[in-house]
């Protein structure tokens, strides 16, 4: 038997990745400078409203603790070389 009749597949045909479970479910009441900063992502990315508020979270959980863990953010100019350091207030 082949790889492709023991899992099902027919040949040619490719598994698809299943969806990431959802585990929780929000609603979020955004102000106007939010709304427009979520529809120019979703312009420029593609992404639907839920990746993007998924990233945004992981983004800033991720910055928070590294700013706890008493590390410096810094956000580099690849054209200049400036270098500044970001704070979340």
């Amino acid at each position: 038997m082949t790889a492709d009749s023991d899992s099902g597949l027919k040949p040619g045909e490719a598994r698809v990745a299943a969806a990431p479970t959802v585990t929780e479910r929000i609603t979020v009441g955004l102000i106007p400078k939010a709304a427009e900063d979520l529809q120019r992502l979703q312009d420029r990315t593609g992404l639907s409203k839920t990746d993007i508020a998924n990233r945004a979270i992981t983004l800033y959980e991720f910055i928070d603790a590294e700013m706890r863990a008493g590390r410096d953010i810094l956000i580099r100019d690849s054209g200049t070389g400036e270098t500044q350091i970001m704070r979340l207030l």
